[in-house]
């Protein structure tokens, strides 16, 4: 079955690092535009980062730009988000997403992990 699993989440001080891993399994992983989201308490969830099928392009949330890099490996069916200069206000749970397309009349869903717990803190 369809599977995305996040891990590397944890506790930071501020401006500390952090490196987020999603794997993928149960689908083509390599046809599917990557993303990560997150949601903090009492927010709406919000785009962080995004990457095409083939790694090409990146897209990413103003309040990150500069900080966080968003990169996948499809030969490992991974996806991964640096986080550096980490701050209070990036404290969330953070979300893998696999962005469902359609190709001719065929459409795939999106698939979501279980989301991984990133506390900035001192």
């Amino acid at each position: 079955q369809v599977q995305l699993v996040e891990s590397g989440g944890g506790l930071v001080q501020p401006g500390g690092s952090l490196r987020l891993s999603c794997a993928a399994s149960g689908f083509t992983f390599s046809f599917y535009a990557m993303s990560w989201y997150r949601q903090a308490p009492g927010k709406e969830r919000e785009l962080v980062a995004s990457i095409t099928n083939t790694g090409g392009s990146t897209n990413y949330a103003d309040s990150v730009k500069g900080r966080f890099t968003i990169s996948r490996d499809n030969a490992k069916n991974t996806v991964y988000l640096q986080m550096s200069s980490l701050k209070p206000e990036d404290t969330a749970v953070y979300y893998c997403n696999a962005r469902g397309y359609c190709s001719g009349y065929v459409c795939f869903p999106d698939y979501w992990g279980q989301g991984t717990q990133v506390t900035v803190s001192s």
